[in-house]
């Protein structure tokens, strides 16, 4: 088994995290191609901008942003939106490196 980010996170081996991870792990490239995708197609986002584009569940999105992130397929802007409730949300973008993957 690979580890995180080439593998889905969990919090331990003897979590319900850990067999939600392995349950997961066969559609992940999947997933995250599709999310950055949506970078590709359009533009700098927030994961909720990304959620609303996929209607996917956020929960599926989040994590797959950050396991991109940690591959250096997509980064930070550094820009901050304001997002549905109010808050500031973090705006990503995709990579040179993300677009090759592509």
């Amino acid at each position: 088994m690979s580890s995180y980010p080439h593998f889905p996170g969990s919090k331990g081996k003897d979590s319900t995290s850990f067999e939600a991870a392995n349950a997961i792990a066969p559609r992940i490239e999947g997933m995250r191609r599709e999310v950055l995708k949506a970078f590709a197609e359009h533009g700098d986002l927030t994961v909720l901008e990304v959620v609303g584009y996929l209607r996917k569940p956020r929960w599926s999105i989040q994590p797959r942003v950050s396991e991109l992130r940690r591959l250096g397929l997509v980064e930070s802007t550094g820009e901050r939106r304001r997002n549905p409730s109010g808050q500031n949300a973090a705006v990503q973008r995709i990579t040179a490196k993300g677009r090759a993957a592509l």
